[in-house]
């Protein structure tokens, strides 16, 4: 008797220590279309049982449709944020007017930077603000919903990464005007009586550092608010942002190490980079230094299947191969990430869970 207590005390003791030993995993995905519950019951369920923790769930702006995908999420016991645009809007019921401008001062209501759905909003004027915070505030109204997750919270991207240049046939070595933003009378006015310069007049306003931090600045101040709004909901706020802050800031101007938020998931896509799993670490590492008090969750892109359609915004390169994913779990947690998040869990294949299975169940604490 006591020689079977003995090894049941052990069993629960190399249990419990399986258990600490598994990593948080996030993962991106969007619906729910016409999927019935009893489809995503079985999807999230099949999730859960994947290892994943929790899900970052683009699923419009209806709050009804939050309700709905997050009971079932909940049930299979998993978290809940609500994955949703901040920026890039284009109800047909908002203003041109609350749209970005370029330095060529085409609106982005009109012309879109790269790709269609590009409609940035400015981030500097009150009736954004005021839109965005019934937005959000109505999302974080539902009881299902542990979080609200912000993307596209910047500018458009002034300089594309690297990764991208050839599927849009650019070489961007500099700012150019026609990708700079925003240059609306609101921001430049703003900005002239802040500092005294007068941008428009500027012969080359990417040599104007006050300029850039104005920018970073605005952004800034809009997610501290909402994250306010937010928190005064007893709700978690996070968000999907560039890798840096130094490329993030280069690229779309977000300093989000001064955002008041509750987590961070860089997106360290590195084919986008044309960088390799070792790329990953070293972002990482420069990551989880710029929050050293709140996590971060490393983004990993997950090759696309065959069959599946690519996103217009997939590079050239092929994303993380299954041989890949281990190397890359493993760069992001030996410098310091709390965790990672999959783009997306429908790309998997069976190579990939397997492979998944694996690295997240490694002691990276030493």
């Amino acid at each position: 008797m006591r020689r079977f207590c003995i090894l049941f005390l052990l069993m629960i003791s190399f249990s419990g220590m399986a258990q600490k030993s598994k990593i948080p995993v996030y993962a991106w995905m969007g619906g729910p279309g016409e999927a019935t519950d009893s489809e995503l019951r079985e999807t999230f369920l099949g999730l859960k049982k994947r290892g994943i923790d929790g899900l970052l769930y683009n699923g419009g702006h209806n709050p009804e449709t939050y309700k709905r995908v997050g009971s079932l999420v909940k049930e299979a016991q998993m978290e809940f944020h609500t994955w949703i645009p901040t920026m890039v809007q284009g109800d047909p019921e908002l203003k041109p007017e609350w749209y970005g401008v370029s330095g060529l001062g085409e609106s982005a209501y009109d012309k879109q930077p790269y790709v269609s759905y590009y409609k940035f909003l400015c981030p500097n004027k009150e009736e954004v603000y005021q839109y965005l915070s019934d937005l959000y505030g109505s999302i974080a109204d539902v009881p299902e919903v542990d979080g609200i997750h912000l993307d596209y919270i910047r500018f458009p991207d002034v300089i594309l990464a690297r990764g991208l240049w050839e599927k849009y046939g650019l070489i961007q070595d500099r700012e150019f005007p026609q990708y700079d933003f925003c240059y609306c009378d609101t921001c430049t006015s703003d900005f002239r009586d802040k500092s005294g310069i007068d941008i428009k007049k500027v012969e080359d306003p990417s040599q104007i550092t006050e300029w850039k931090q104005y920018r970073y600045d605005v952004v800034s101040k809009l997610v501290n608010h909402l994250a306010e709004m937010v928190h005064r909901k007893n709700k978690k706020i996070n968000a999907a942002v560039f890798p840096g802050p130094s490329i993030a800031k280069k690229l779309v101007r977000q300093e989000w190490n001064t955002w008041n938020l509750d987590a961070f998931f860089p997106m360290n896509y590195n084919d986008f980079y044309m960088g390799n799993t070792l790329w990953i670490g070293s972002v990482v590492k420069e990551e989880t230094a710029a929050v050293p008090d709140r996590p971060v969750y490393s983004g990993l892109f997950i090759c696309p299947r065959p069959e599946e359609k690519a996103h217009e915004e997939d590079p050239e390169g092929h994303g993380l191969l299954p041989e890949e994913l281990g190397d890359a779990i493993r760069e992001s947690m030996e410098n310091g990430a709390k965790g990672i998040c999959l783009f997306t869990p429908g790309r998997m294949t069976d190579a990939h869970w397997e492979a998944l299975e694996k690295a997240i169940h490694l002691d990276y604490s030493n």
